[in-house]
């Protein structure tokens, strides 16, 4: 898969519709969902900004079930994944 330069300094995936987000910004979102004591309202909203601040909406539904899907642990792979799929361009 040929991978070329986002907008904000990322790397965007050939086939991918979004930019691959920096190891750095996932590593803190993840620890973020993990450490802190949110519901997973709140945590779909912190995911929701994340996007947003990079340019992106978010299907609110999608949100919610990336939430629960990453609410145990995960790679950072596996979280750009489902970011990905929650996450369209605005």
């Amino acid at each position: 898969m040929r991978e070329v330069r986002g907008r904000l300094g990322g790397t965007m995936a050939g086939e991918s519709r979004i930019e691959k987000f920096p190891v750095a910004e996932l590593a803190g979102l993840r620890t973020e969902l993990l450490q802190s004591s949110m519901d997973s309202w709140q945590a779909a909203e912190l995911v929701t900004t994340f996007l947003s601040g990079r340019g992106y909406g978010a299907d609110p539904e999608a949100v919610r079930e990336l939430v629960q899907r990453l609410e145990g642990g995960c790679s950072l792979e596996l979280m750009q994944q489902e970011l990905e799929r929650a996450a369209y361009a605005m």
